[in-house]
């Protein structure tokens, strides 16, 4: 947990670091996700290029510091955009094959282009392999939506770069439309150099299993419905080393990356010197109350919009005979 120090103050002052906390967010349906890299930010979305970090504050007679308690990303679970949104696994059929072509390549290795009209040799396993393939599609197409999903990951600075132009460039991640055999292998291939190179870092989801990532950590979702069958998700959880008691508010800021590793964040050249702050912009905000004993409830509101979170706290969860 990292201490920043608020300008208007000056002394320095300290935590005692024990026992360790669990912390447990509810974000509101309306919490805007992050734009994909890999296509133009819509205008409900945050930059592909920022994180989020959630903040606690404490002050003295003459100091007051922010204590950095975790930073996060918030992405749809699903980005067809992306070039390594993949099938990857000892049970899927084309390993490295682009989700969005895999009722493509079921078709061409079975010959049914119509499941209505499968071509007389076609078997039943086939047949069987085609309507599920095409039903996958229209879920994936629920889950990327509007209404899809948005999930709370771990963050990173790292970002698909080296994409080739057409099947025929062996040299980057072949374009979705590629499907044979030895572009899928390659695909693959290159996929996990890239998560391999972010440390497991970077945020890849996929529909097989919402909570298993291809690559990244999944800490929960935003409260929201899987459009596939309605139910309800929603919920990320950190668990920190430091106690959080007897902070006086908690604040999320959010704030954009430094990807070329300068120590200073990445603003757009178009933002004023004087809006470039090291903590970003704030988000959210909220006081702590106590509901009931072992628990700090914080009601979070945003200053410049609607969105709302709930936050809750198990400080001290090693000794804490209630909860755990």
């Amino acid at each position: 947990m990292h201490r920043t120090a608020i300008a208007l103050l000056t002394l320095a002052g300290c935590i005692d670091e024990f026992h360790g906390s669990n912390v447990q967010i509810d974000f509101a349906p309306n919490m805007p996700a992050q734009a994909s890299a890999y296509r133009a930010a819509a205008a409900d979305e945050f930059p592909s290029n920022v994180h989020f970090t959630l903040y606690a504050f404490s002050s003295t007679e003459t100091a007051g510091y922010l204590f950095e308690i975790q930073q996060f990303e918030v992405h749809r679970i699903v980005d067809l955009t992306s070039p390594c949104y993949i099938d990857v696994g000892e049970h899927v059929p084309f390993p490295g094959l682009h989700v969005s072509q895999f009722v493509n390549k079921l078709e061409l290795t079975t010959g049914i282009t119509d499941i209505a009209n499968p071509p007389p040799g076609a078997t039943e396993e086939q047949k069987i392999d085609v309507a599920t393939a095409i039903q996958r599609d229209q879920d994936v197409q629920l889950l990327a939506g509007d209404n899809g999903p948005k999930v709370v990951t771990s963050t990173s600075t790292n970002v698909y770069t080296n994409i080739a132009t057409d099947c025929a460039d062996t040299s980057g991640i072949p374009p979705p439309q590629c499907i044979d055999d030895a572009q899928n292998v390659l695909r693959l291939q290159k996929c996990k150099s890239a998560w391999d190179a972010a440390g497991g870092q970077m945020y890849e989801g996929t529909d097989r299993v919402l909570t298993q990532p291809l690559t990244g950590i999944t800490y929960g979702f935003v409260v929201g419905m899987n459009p596939i069958n309605l139910a309800p998700i929603g919920g990320a959880q950190f668990y920190v080393n430091e106690v959080l008691d007897d902070f006086e508010s908690y604040a999320i800021y959010w704030q954009y990356d430094d990807a070329n590793g300068d120590g200073q964040p990445d603003y757009p050249p178009t933002t004023p010197a004087d809006e470039r702050t090291k903590l970003g912009v704030l988000f959210l905000y909220g006081v702590p109350e106590r509901p009931t004993r072992g628990v700090i409830h914080v009601h979070m509101t945003s200053l410049v919009s609607d969105v709302t979170a709930e936050l809750a706290i198990f400080s001290g969860i090693d000794e804490d005979d209630v909860h755990f």
